[in-house]
């Protein structure tokens, strides 16, 4: 595969590798980020998941080098504004919403210790609500405001305990200080919501928002949605009204087809072709994963019991013109160790893609990998970097 390996993990650390950003600088340096989760992963005082590892590459992604660590750093977007690199996230698994911006490419960063410098959202001690929750998913400008979506998990369940909102702030805003962004209410999946004709339904939830504004100018906060074993890729839009203030959810026309929703997705509009990108995890392999639903244990994986239908050993690039009807338009990686389709799955995944439209031409993109050695595909062992080149030619 065209990839180049940001880190690798030792499986024996039972130490994994999640949340992959990447970002271009002006000074034409690659920035990726990644944090660590596992019974072996490092921990901070409330015993929560909580170091991100910060790599440059100099040469255009050739070879990286690991310049920093961050603690209290976690489920983070890079990117790049106003002349500073910020990285935006949560402060631990189910922590604090926090920011910090750098200076100098990445090297050193501010460090969040109230209101004025980067802690924005003040989460409960360890599982005591509020929970934030996001992703690496984009930080988008609109109308003179910066959006990017989260979720409190309160009660702190995951799938069901899922509850979507919207930070905002005035785009030439100091975006460390608290006091110029902005909440939504905060809005929780109802199980009601569920069509009656998608049938029998497990954990139904949604998480890792993307604020996506559609040809019309109206924003929307475009879900993950689980509904395990829900065979179709349904995806959940909640409408953002009042500048990010409220939020708002129609069951009777909120859901859309969107190929990979099952697992997080980064979707961005290209300037140029105005089409709507993002790069996932399409279901292919129905047969197998339909036998999976069936089956009454999970004594091959603990990942399938509830939601049998994920499936994250092929990557896809996808498009629309409308932001609600999708097409496949390129299969970007595949597992080629050889394994048989139904060990492929279970034992390999490429999954989280970030990515950014890159020069003139060209997508970059970052990919959480279980590829061989790690103990199934959740399980990520290793950060690759990738690129798209002409992917206008795709559409």
């Amino acid at each position: 595969m065209p990839l180049s390996q940001v880190k690798y993990q030792p499986e024996l650390s039972r130490t994994y590798l999640g949340s992959p950003s990447v970002v271009r600088l002006p000074d034409n340096a690659l920035v990726v980020s990644h944090d660590y989760y596992g019974v072996g992963c490092p921990r901070n005082h409330e015993s929560e998941e909580s170091l991100t590892s910060i790599y440059r590459s100099e040469d255009n992604g050739a070879t990286w080098v690991n310049i920093t660590h961050i603690m209290n750093c976690y489920w983070s977007t890079l990117f790049y504004h106003n002349g500073a690199l910020y990285i935006f996230g949560t402060s631990q698994q189910y922590g604090s919403i926090v920011i910090r911006r750098s200076d100098d490419g990445g090297y050193t960063w501010t460090h969040p210790t109230a209101p004025e410098n980067g802690w924005l959202f003040a989460g409960g001690y360890y599982h005591d609500g509020p929970n934030y929750h996001c992703a690496p998913v984009a930080v988008t400008i609109h109308n003179g405001r910066i959006y990017k979506a989260f979720e409190d998990c309160t009660p702190c369940v995951w799938g069901t305990g899922f509850q979507a909102c919207v930070v905002s702030a005035p785009v030439d805003a100091d975006l460390l200080n608290a006091a110029n962004w902005t909440m939504s209410n905060k809005l929780p999946f109802d199980p009601a919501w569920i069509p009656k004709e998608w049938g029998r339904t497990l954990k139904p939830g949604w998480r890792e928002g993307n604020v996506v504004a559609d040809p019309d100018g109206q924003l929307w906060d475009i879900m993950t949605f689980e509904a395990g074993p829900l065979e179709a890729e349904k995806s959940a839009r909640i409408k953002i009204e009042d500048d990010g203030k409220r939020i708002t959810f129609d069951p009777t026309t909120g859901y859309f087809d969107l190929p990979g929703c099952k697992a997080k997705l980064t979707i961005r509009r290209d300037p140029v072709s105005g089409e709507y990108l993002t790069i996932g995890n399409a279901l292919d392999d129905h047969a197998i994963l339909r036998q999976w639903a069936r089956e009454e244990d999970d004594s091959f994986t603990r990942f399938h019991k509830d939601h049998s239908m994920r499936q994250r050993n092929k990557v896809y690039v996808l498009a629309s013109k409308d932001l609600w009807n999708w097409r496949r338009v390129k299969l970007l990686i595949k597992d080629e160790t050889g394994l048989k389709p139904e060990d492929s799955i279970r034992l390999s995944g490429f999954q989280y893609t970030d990515w950014q439209f890159d020069g003139p031409d060209d997508i970059i993109f970052a990919v959480r990998s279980a590829y061989r050695g790690a103990a199934n595909f959740h399980d990520a062992n290793r950060i690759y970097y990738g690129t798209v080149p002409n992917f206008r030619q795709l559409l």
